[in-house]
Order: structure tokens, then C-alpha cells, then sequence
């Protein structure tokens, strides 16, 4: 199942994706897709409705963030062994975890906006998993059963202030329209297995980042498990695993975004996004 919301921001509605990706209607079954609404049993009563019965929607417009309420939002850095290498920095041994703010989540195709005198802004493609049901001290065996569903994120950085603005990396990853999420948010039965999707990032139609989430260094289960030891996990909380190789910083010279500029990524079977970037705009951000 695909779960979606469309519509202006602020007043999204909820919705989900039929086999011929057109999406259909969920007003009649639910208010809007929140941290309730990802329970296991929530998710299994939407699951036995066939898409087509619902109301087709002609022009759904603009799609938002696939649920509302998020809570945590949690990122993992350099779990990719090629990642670091091109970031000049150690494998890390354990998870290298950081937050973005809630204010730095955006719809999958919002607009990208370069905070006030930002000259390193960069992309990062990278598997979003979804939080179901809370989880504390979970075993790795048991912890995608946790899991409600995965989505795509582009956990853009400002380089600058994340590396050279005081050794906290949270800065240069929560500003504002930093964190697009979507289109959709695919269940697990529907996604597969986490560790077998192929991803991709293209800036101005040049293809920079081209992996695997084979190849992470931490599997999205160690990564729940191993968050749940210091956190609780809750309904709603989303967890950004990581990045493959491409970014801008790896490249020689190092390549940054710039207004006018157009990233569009995707994951296999999680759908695409699409960002044009712009120059610091604060009507942009409301």
C-alpha cells in the first residue's frame, strides 16, 4: 500500500496510490494519515480496501508529506563505507546519529530554499523508515516489526555549518525545507526488503548519486535496534539511514547547489521527488 497526502500546505488531505498510479480518495475512511493511523491494526484495515472503490482524484496538485504529525526525526551519518571514504572520514564503528528539526520537513517536490548566506548546500538521497509502534530496547530480531513503512528523503546539508561552524553537524541539517519527504509512504508487505533497493540523485539531469542500501554499513533493523537503547521510538518518528556515494562535498572541486538549480531522486519501488532550489525567500517558506 501507498499512502499519500495532497493538496495546500496545512490543509492536506489523505489519500493512497492505486496499481495504475492514479491516487484515489481516503476522506471517506479517515480524518488524515497520522502516527495513530500507522498502527499495525490501522494499517491492516486500510490494506483490505481495494483503491479502486475510492474516489478518483483528477488533479490531487500539490503532494505533501506522506502523514502528518511526525515526531522525531532522526539521521544517521556516513553509513555507507564509500560515503565516508569520499568524505575524508573514518568508518564509523557504531551509528553516527543527528536530528534535523521539525521545521526542516518539507513536501517531496516543495521548494528548496538556501538559508541566508549558505555557500555550501548540498543533496543526499537516503531511505526513510517510519515508525509503526513504539519501540524501546528492541532486539535487532524483532525490530522491523516496528517498522510501518519506508519512504524517500533528501537529507540536505549546509556544509559550511555543519562542519565548520563549531563540530555540531545538527545546524547544517535542520534548516528550514532541509528535510523533503515522500511521495508516499510504502508499507512494508509493499516495499520489500529494505537492504535490496536501488536509489539515485540527479542534479540538473546529471546523475551523481547512483546505490544500494545493500550497502550499509548498519541494516535498517541494527539501526532501530540500536537507536531503541537510547531513545523511545514512537509512532510518527522517522529515521533517515544514510547516504551513498555522490554528494557534492566527495567531488573535486566540490560542487554545491545553487538557486535555479534542480535535484530530482528516487527509490526503487518509494517513488520520486523533485526540488528546485532558490535563493533565501522567506514567502518560500510559508
Amino acid at each position: 500500500m501507498k499512502l499519500l497526502r495532497f493538496g495546500a500546505k496545512g490543509a492536506e488531505q489523505p489519500g493512497c496510490l492505486d496499481r495504475d498510479g492514479n491516487v484515489r480518495d481516503l476522506r471517506g475512511v479517515i480524518a488524515d494519515i497520522t502516527p495513530e493511523v500507522l498502527a499495525p491494526a490501522r494499517l491492516a484495515e486500510l490494506s483490505r480496501i481495494d483503491p479502486s472503490t475510492l474516489p478518483k482524484v483528477e488533479t490531487p496538485g500539490r503532494i505533501g508529506t506522506p502523514y502528518a504529525g511526525l515526531g522525531k526525526f532522526v539521521c544517521i551519518g556516513l553509513n555507507y563505507s564509500d560515503h565516508a571514504a569520499e568524505a575524508g572520514m573514518a568508518v564509523p564503528t557504531e551509528p553516527i546519529v543527528f536530528a534535523k528539526w521539525n521545521s526542516a520537513l518539507s513536501g517531496p517536490n516543495d521548494p528548496v530554499v538556501l538559508p541566508q548566506y549558505s555557500r555550501k548546500t548540498d543533496w543526499e538521497i537516503e531511505l526513510g523508515v517510519v515508525i509503526g509502534t513504539r519501540a524501546r530496547y528492541v532486539s535487532e530480531a524483532d525490530a522491523l516489526k516496528h517498522v510501518a513503512g519506508y519512504c524517500v528523503v533528501n537529507d540536505i546539508s549546509e556544509r559550511e555549518y555543519q562542519i565548520e561552524r563549531g563540530g555540531t553537524w545538527d545546524k547544517g541539517k535542520g534548516c528550514d525545507t532541509f528535510g523533503p519527504v515522500g511521495p508516499w509512504l510504502v508499507t512494508p508487505d509493499e516495499a520489500g526488503d529494505p537492504q535490496q533497493l536501488q536509489m539515485w540523485l540527479e542534479v540538473n539531469g546529471k546523475r551523481h548519486q547512483h546505490g544500494s542500501t545493500r550497502t550499509m554499513i548498519f541494516g535498517v533493523a541494527y539501526l532501530i535496534h540500536y537507536l531503541s537503547q537510547f531513545m523511545t521510538l514512537h509512532p510518527g518518528d522517522l529515521i533517515s539511514t544514510g547516504t551513498p556515494p555522490g554528494v557534492g562535498l566527495g567531488m573535486k572541486p566540490p560542487v554545491f547547489l545553487r538557486p535555479g538549480d534542480l535535484m530530482r531522486a528516487g527509490i526503487e519501488g518509494l517513488g520520486e521527488q523533485e526540488q528546485r532550489v532558490h535563493a533565501w525567500d522567506p514567502a518560500l517558506l510559508d
